[in-house]
């Protein structure tokens, strides 16, 4: 259902507010890159800083700009399963393809809390479910075991796996049939080696057709070619975590001129260092004359 390259969204802001002309923009030039399906409202979205009205327009202005010719998946996670129930059955009334639920963050459930946290999610709404396994940013890691056992719910039918661990992505792969996308950019192409069907991605907010050529090419046969790639794409995808995500991308692209770069505290200005250090791998990649 959900395979290729889907980008996690940036949520461009102007003066402090939503920016849903730019939204329009943006998605028009995934469309024209070919990405597969949009993600907006996920930790790439700045979701944390979004108020409950906001991320339900935002989630309603991509669908609208979609159009059908992209999938979307609508950010839907919270560390409190009422608000990522109420999130997930918001995305599957506007239209949305599936909703990314992200493991609770602070509260670090044990695996049993978790399960019963997707189940309830699950449950509540008729909408594909993804699960998003990002440790470094919630604190806790949903274990192989526990999706296994998820996989047995009908819509929970994807996990986006951001542990940075290649065995616990395997061990999914090994033990149910949920699609295991990566949630890490510089691990793709080693993922999708042991059975991994795409990539929810920072980088496509830059560099979509190129990801997509990658994984086109490994999906083709051609593996020299998608190891070349993956080598190629290799620099911009550590540079994209010079500082915490989304400031690296946003300042990216505001290098780029596709964005003013404008974050939400407690979010800030990259860094004059790490900012010299990015415009370096632009330039040598080509996506930034020199």
């Amino acid at each position: 259902m959900f395979e290729g390259v889907t980008v996690a969204l940036v949520t461009p802001f102007r003066e402090g507010e939503v920016d849903f002309e730019k939204i329009e923009e943006l998605i028009e030039w995934h469309v024209a890159e070919g990405t597969d399906c949009i993600l907006p409202c996920g930790t790439t979205g700045e979701s944390p800083t979004l108020s409950h009205q906001e991320h339900d327009e935002v989630v309603d202005a991509v669908i609208r700009a979609a159009a059908g010719r992209a999938k979307v998946i609508a950010g839907a996670g919270s560390n409190s399963t009422a608000e990522a129930v109420r999130l997930t059955c918001h995305a599957a009334d506007s239209g949305a393809d599936g909703a990314l639920v992200i493991v609770p963050y602070y509260n670090k459930p044990t695996q049993e809390g978790m399960y019963w946290h997707f189940r309830a999610v699950a449950e509540a709404a008729d909408i594909p479910i993804v699960i998003y396994n990002v440790p470094g940013r919630t604190g806790a890691s949903i274990a192989p075991e526990t999706v296994i056992r998820l996989s047995e719910i009908d819509n929970i039918v994807a996990i986006k796996e951001a542990s940075g661990i290649p065995d616990q992505a395997s061990a999914i792969i090994a033990g149910c049939d949920v699609t295991v996308l990566s949630g890490d950019d510089s691990l793709t192409l080693p993922l999708m080696a042991v059975g991994g069907k795409g990539v929810i991605s920072v980088l496509a907010n830059i560099a979509a057709a190129d990801l997509k050529a990658m994984v086109a090419a490994f999906n083709s046969g051609d593996v020299t070619s998608a190891v070349e790639r993956h080598g190629r794409l290799f620099g911009l995808c550590r540079a994209m975590f010079l500082e915490t995500n989304p400031i690296p991308v946003k300042t990216a692209m505001k290098m780029l001129g596709r964005l003013n770069g404008q974050m939400r505290l407690p979010l800030c200005e990259m860094s004059d260092a790490n900012q010299a250090k990015l415009k370096v791998v632009l330039q040598e990649y080509g996506l930034l004359e020199g």
